[in-house]
């Protein structure tokens, strides 16, 4: 597989002047479009670290109203026609629309947001945006939000920038909404597309995309068809609601005679699920569709392509849950829910000992969710397990949350995606679902009822973890770098308004 930008075929049509400029879809002339890519690089570049620079993260505050007010800022500078702030009960979101005054309209979701981070994890600091030898891999930038979502939304962004400044018009009209919310579980997503204007004009959509970096290090491409659902929520013991142990952090010697709440809330978990974590024991939970025959296709042949080494090595673990076989694994990770520990804290935690019994113990937990399962149902479930076992008095709040989404890969917006991939000499994956979770629900689901899913080359890493990062120049030729992940919009675009 060659680079992206080379590999496109070129065809001069000598009567294309003669044509409408959706004409220009039926063709793979992208020369003048490829030339501006490359001359726009390092601005591209910039830009993104610029935005890198500027955080917004909803579960600490930060980067309001700044980070709203620069999304639109960004699709002005692009050519969106109508941007505007959309607020919320939380975080605001953008609402925008370009008029290409093409046949076809798709729609795009955006996160403006990002996740918290740690900077003495980091080996670069995640706020400069460095761009940063990787070995093996090429020059990257590192940063929070390089690859979730910041590079590949930038890169979307640039592909319209390039068919603009070389004088062509966007095959397809845009209607966008973005939310500053998406990494608290989008709690508020729904006051901005139930809007009737939002609503409306997605509505006349053929589907709804977010730009991604579809790439594995070693090149393969993965086209997903939906994503797990997610509740996040917090436990909280304490002596106050429990009627049981201290009011406030007392003295640990009195472990003797007073209850301890913090044990309390572990015994709660442990309930949750089997001794090893991996089967979930709440009872009644909603459960999961089978895993279907087309899905089981799909896995065996994803197995056969992946390197299970590589993808060991990646994710920094040696085994698989119960020593499966690594197809068997890739079954548990598409079809199964989990609950998950996301962090669990009580009492002092600093250096050295204190000896307290804390009065407090707080647990942050996620539970993935697949179909035919609701985050609703499976919050509600969760609630009365606890007070059935006798933990009613232990505090549930959730964060954010939502259902699971599924795309048929008949879709026009998916076989969009693979038509342009396969142009390219890529021969992709398709996956059931992803394992993550994004709010794709309030499209697919009603009263929408739109196609929706991922779309990007490009390679980026470190989600949520210290490192973050998204590729620039790609040492491998298999792998896209900055701009021809911009391309791979570019020519999605004009898939998608062929006639």
């Amino acid at each position: 597989m060659k680079n992206l930008t080379r590999r496109l075929p070129i065809v001069v049509a000598a009567t294309l002047l003669l044509f409408s400029p959706f004409a220009q879809a039926v063709t793979d002339n992208f020369a003048d479009i490829e030339a501006q890519v490359a001359l726009q690089h390092d601005a591209g570049v910039q830009r993104l670290q610029e935005w890198i620079r500027l955080p917004s993260i909803a579960a600490e505050d930060l980067g309001f109203p700044e980070g709203p007010e620069h999304m639109v800022t960004l699709l002005q500078d692009v050519g969106f026609q109508h941007a505007v702030v959309v607020e919320t009960d939380g975080k605001p979101g953008v609402f925008a629309t370009l008029d290409a005054g093409a046949p076809r309209t798709l729609g795009v979701y955006f996160m403006y947001d990002v996740k918290q981070f740690d900077t003495t994890e980091w080996s670069s600091p995640p706020l400069e945006a460095a761009l940063v030898e990787k070995e093996g891999l090429g020059m990257v930038i590192m940063g929070r939000g390089a690859v979730n979502q910041k590079g590949p939304e930038m890169a979307f962004l640039e592909a319209i920038r390039a068919i603009r400044e070389a004088g062509r018009q966007l095959p397809v009209n845009l209607v966008l909404v973005a939310e500053g919310e998406e990494e608290i579980g989008s709690p508020h997503l729904g006051q901005i597309v139930n809007r009737p204007d939002v609503q409306a004009a997605l509505a006349g959509t053929i589907g709804v995309i977010m730009p991604s970096a579809s790439q594995g290090r070693d090149g393969i491409v993965t086209v997903s068809l939906g994503a797990k659902g997610v509740i996040e929520v917090q436990l909280t013991a304490s002596g106050e609601r429990w009627g049981r142990g201290p009011g406030k952090d007392v003295h640990s010697s009195l472990k003797a005679m007073i209850d301890s709440p913090s044990w309390h809330l572990i015994h709660a978990l442990s309930t949750l699920v089997s001794a090893d974590g991996n089967t979930i024991t709440i009872d009644n939970y909603p459960q999961p569709l089978p895993v279907s025959e087309a899905e089981r296709a799909m896995i065996a042949e994803a197995a056969k392509r992946k390197n299970e080494e590589q993808f060991k090595e990646a994710l920094s673990t040696q085994r698989w849950i119960d020593d499966l076989a690594f197809e068997q694994a890739l079954v548990r990770l598409v079809s199964q829910p989990t609950v998950n520990i996301e962090g669990l804290v009580g009492g002092y935690t600093g250096p050295g000992g204190k000896t307290v019994l804390p009065h407090k113990a707080q647990a942050k937990l996620d539970l993935r969710l697949v179909p035919d399962m609701t985050a609703k149902g499976a919050l509600a479930a969760l609630e009365a397990h606890l007070d059935k076992h006798g933990y009613g008095d232990i505090e549930v709040v959730m964060s954010g949350g939502y259902d699971p989404t599924s795309t048929p890969a008949e879709a026009e917006l998916i076989q969009a995606q693979i038509a342009v991939l396969q142009a390219a000499e890529i021969d992709p994956i398709i996956w059931p679902r992803s394992a993550g979770s994004y709010p794709g629900y309030i499209f697919t689901g009603p009263p929408l009822l739109l196609a929706s899913g991922h779309f990007g080359l490009g390679h980026g890493s470190g989600a949520h973890g210290p490192d973050e990062y998204f590729l620039i120049e790609s040492y491998n030729p298999e792998v896209e770098g900055w701009d021809g992940a911009v391309m791979s919009y570019v020519q999605y675009f004009y898939e998608l308004g062929k006639p």
